[in-house]
């Protein structure tokens, strides 16, 4: 039965029908897994072939209005100068202490016209902040169930999206307004699992019709229906980051090596006196992939300790690799730990040895 006080997808129904677990993700009932090989399965599927997902409880907002792109760029992290129109960008919105609000993405229409893809929990408050700090004449508005959000991910995900007439073959972090049986979509060459893949945004009534398409032009290539554990298999294995994980108000984006999407040139962006305070000084913890080398699988909260017992710090995430048959984490550990350290992990009371590297722990062929 569905929790009356999550809220639900456009295709609820659809993974209802095919019997999949369904869980709590950001106060919304999502599907975890589904029947016939679970994660396992569906994790193969993407590595290997093609898979669809429903992330539509992804958040979704829009910055109209003159001076949208420049306040933008004032509020969040990276530097929207960098991109064109056309083009998204990975950021973070932060607080004044350095700590992220939240990841996101952003996709630049126009100079008066962004469109923004925040995560599910934590759409209000980055849109409450934004409205708090926007001049007079710019339109914030939440636009959370507005749209769904479909992601198609894998080797033959331009084949998938090709026998539905949509674009394909637009390069990694560009996107395209398009028309699928005239209903608008927007076509973005991006994803969380490291493999070539695209992320569709259509209007929310329109999204189950998509879905349905899609599934049927997955199946010659044995695509599957993926839910959020592959996702989180997927995304861990190429060392993404997990907010409320490896990402929060306590974990910065200096500790979490996030600093590639910071604009450390700009005037100005939320948090940045403290950001550059503790990039100059040199954060106290760092984020770090760790790779077990004996049976076990690390999860969030373990302890992770060195050779000589003493606490080097703690797994933020940690998961099975379907790829490696290994367990993988990412972990903030001590500015002391480097490449290639044997540390243990303390699982549930149980010491299991692991070696600390930089993540990816897969390498992928294509993106």
């Amino acid at each position: 039965m569905t929790d009356s006080s999550l809220k639900t997808s456009p295709l609820h129904d659809r993974h209802v029908a095919l019997g999949a677990k369904m869980a709590d993700f950001g106060g919304w009932e999502m599907p975890i897994e589904y029947p016939g090989g679970g994660v396992v399965r569906e994790h193969t599927a993407v590595r290997e072939r093609v898979g669809i997902f429903d992330v539509s409880h992804l958040g979704k907002a829009s910055v109209k209005g003159p001076g949208a792109r420049a306040f933008i760029n004032s509020c969040l992290t990276n530097d929207l100068d960098r991109i064109n129109e056309g083009k998204a960008q990975y950021t973070l919105c932060c607080d004044e202490t350095g700590g992220v609000v939240d990841d996101l993405i952003v996709y630049l229409r126009a100079d008066d016209d962004v469109f923004l893809i925040p995560n599910a929990s934590n759409t209000a408050e980055v849109v409450r902040r934004l409205q708090a700090a926007a001049p007079q004449g710019l339109e914030i508005k939440n636009l959370h169930d507005g749209y769904g959000v479909i992601a198609v991910q894998g080797a033959k995900s331009d084949e998938v999206l090709a026998a539905l007439g949509l674009p394909t073959g637009h390069e990694y972090m560009s996107f395209v307004e398009a028309d699928w049986n005239g209903k608008p979509v927007i076509v973005c060459r991006t994803g969380y699992t490291g493999e070539r893949g695209y992320e569709l945004v259509p209007l929310w009534d329109d999204s189950l019709a998509l879905w349905d398409a899609l599934i049927e032009a997955a199946a010659p290539y044995e695509g599957l229906p993926c839910g959020l554990g592959a996702r989180d298999t997927l995304r861990t294995e190429m060392g993404y980051p997990l907010h409320g994980n490896d990402l929060s108000l306590d974990i910065t984006p200096v500790q979490a090596r996030a600093g590639w999407a910071v604009g450390w040139k700009k005037e100005t962006f939320w948090g940045k006196d403290a950001l550059a305070a503790e990039k100059a000084e040199g954060p106290k913890r760092v984020n770090w992939g760790l790779l077990a080398t004996a049976r076990g699988i690390p999860r969030s909260h373990c302890t992770v300790k060195g050779a000589d017992g003493a606490v080097l710090g703690e797994v933020t995430s940690g998961t099975f690799s379907p790829v490696l048959k290994q367990g993988i984490a990412l972990a903030l550990l001590s500015p002391t730990a480097k490449e290639g350290d044997e540390v243990i992990v303390d699982v549930r009371g149980r010491d299991v040895a692991a070696r600390v590297v930089k993540p990816p722990f897969v390498q992928v062929q294509v993106r």
